[in-house]
């Protein structure tokens, strides 16, 4: 019986912890304070570089070839030797000096690419978008930026 009697007197002992020495509870402060957190920075795209395609508008109209400037006047009639293109046939057309141009430009063969004015419009509207796409992309790249980096760098905006 004893020695339940220390066993319930060394629990609570135990249980009690130090209180019964009269030390009192010690309060824990609790401090708040913003702890800076490195962010990796990922490095900005290259500026896109975009070419320019060179499209050709070919029609069958006949294209004028004037008679040369004689005295600062063009005379209405002449000769096809005394024309600004002498070597172009009468009736020479857009089409014909196209198919010409190319066939110089590929050794005598012509390909033709082609897409409807539908097409051309669609395409347009694509490029846009893409461009609207990258602008913003470009805007919410410089805002986390902007967040995270202590000094700003002065950036280039995407047109």
């Amino acid at each position: 019986m004893t020695a339940k009697i220390s066993l319930i007197l060394v629990n609570l002992l135990f249980l009690s912890s130090c209180s019964l020495l009269g030390l009192g509870t010690k309060e824990i402060e609790i401090i708040s304070k913003p702890v800076e957190i490195k962010i990796i920075q990922p490095i900005l795209p290259r500026p896109i570089k975009l070419e320019d395609p060179r499209w050709y508008v070919v029609s069958e109209a006949v294209i004028a070839n004037p008679c040369k400037k004689v005295d600062d006047v063009r005379p209405k009639q002449c000769s096809p030797e005394g024309r600004d293109n002498p070597d172009w046939p009468v009736g020479y057309t857009y089409l014909d000096r196209f198919i010409a141009d190319m066939q110089k430009l590929n050794n005598g063969d012509i390909v033709f690419v082609a897409m409807t004015i539908g097409d051309y419009e669609m395409m347009a509207s694509n490029t846009q978008e893409l461009r609207r796409y990258i602008r913003e992309l470009g805007e919410v790249i410089v805002y986390y930026r902007s967040v995270t980096i202590k000094e700003i760098e002065p950036t280039k905006t995407v047109d």
